[in-house]
């Protein structure tokens, strides 16, 4: 079997830099007299675990009503610009070698796909093979780059490259007076982010991955569709759930790839929250430092859906040497996880 490696990552983030007292007075004004408990919901602002994030418009913008067209207008372009500009970087100028490219995207709505415009805007062969993925959320971050490496074998180890691009932002809703549309404005933003995978590329093996999805759950996290755009959901205790089922999926998972457990010494884990991560280190039975990448781009950027994970994957890569299987592993809505094994030489 071709093995594959990962070979170039990129990021790209957008220019409004924000901070919770930013965001959270946006949130006062738009729903300001209109929400019982409102002061207590706004609480989910007072949490130190995340600083910064990058959204594609200003504050003063999401204040105002945008309908459905016009913020799919918005994440179109933004989703555009910013997926060119990490795909660029992850390719470094190899952009006539690519054979297949895969997108991940569930913030917007795009026919014909984001991946044909990439195609266009990086230039790539007019016979790219392609694949969108909509509707895995934060799972497709890990999802897509296992499917861009199953590409990747299929076409003889050519060169693939995979681009995740989320524009949160643009789902805020001011007439959704729930505590989920409040508690997504303040741990969401926006970013893209690419990884190239080839027989070629220099970086860890792309062993095999694992993907799970638990019957009856699809009330734990998506969108519900509204005439005014897309509405998030979230209903049940997630670190719970982590808690709960990611033992045994790590469990089916590593047997799937005939390892042990304890032959895991990294987890590239998709950061969706500071309680989603301490979940994570007690499942896991790894060291809280094991999460401190994770819980940095948490902090610095917020949740980013489907990027994050790939935040983490390229600051690992940039700071870790040591030899070893790590762990790619992420939950999206389904409710599923999915899990990635790398090996670093």
């Amino acid at each position: 079997m071709i093995t594959v490696h990962i070979d170039g990552v990129g990021t790209a983030v957008p220019e409004y830099i924000v901070d919770q007292s930013m965001v959270r007075a946006t949130v006062e004004r738009v729903f300001g007299g209109s929400v019982a408990d409102l002061p207590r919901l706004l609480q989910v602002f007072e949490h130190g675990h995340i600083h910064t994030r990058r959204f594609v418009r200003p504050p003063e913008w999401y204040a105002m009503e945008h309908g459905l067209a016009e913020a799919n207008a918005v994440y179109a372009g933004s989703a555009v610009s910013l997926a060119t500009e990490a795909s660029r970087t992850a390719l470094a100028g190899r952009e006539k070698n690519v054979v297949g490219i895969v997108v991940a995207s569930t913030t917007g709505i795009m026919t014909p796909s984001l991946d044909a415009a990439l195609i266009q805007t990086l230039g790539l062969s007019l016979h790219t093979k392609r694949l969108p993925i909509f509707g895995l959320g934060c799972a497709a971050g890990v999802a897509g780059l296992a499917r861009a490496a199953e590409m990747s074998r299929a076409l003889g180890g050519g060169l693939v490259v995979f681009v995740a691009v989320e524009i949160c932002s643009v789902t805020f809703q001011q007439s959704d007076r729930s505590k989920s549309n409040i508690v997504g404005s303040s741990i969401f933003g926006d970013g893209a982010a690419a990884v190239c995978v080839s027989s070629t590329g220099t970086g860890p093996t792309i062993i095999g991955s694992y993907s799970t999805l638990f019957p009856g759950t699809e009330d734990i996290m998506g969108w519900d569709v509204a005439d005014t755009g897309l509405r998030v959901r979230f209903s049940r205790d997630i670190p719970s759930f982590v808690r709960q089922h990611l033992p045994t999926v790590l469990d089916d998972a590593c047997a799937s790839w005939s390892i042990a457990r304890n032959e895991i010494t990294s987890i590239v884990a998709h950061p969706g929250g500071a309680k989603v991560l301490d979940a994570y280190a007690e499942a896991t039975g790894m060291p809280p430092s094991t999460f401190n990448i994770a819980r940095n781009i948490l902090r610095d950027y917020g949740n980013m859906s489907s990027v994050s994970v790939l935040f983490v994957l390229n600051e690992f890569l940039n700071t870790t040497h040591e030899p070893g299987y790590a762990i790619m592993s992420a939950l999206g809505p389904g409710f599923s996880a999915e899990q990635l094994l790398l090996e670093s030489h």
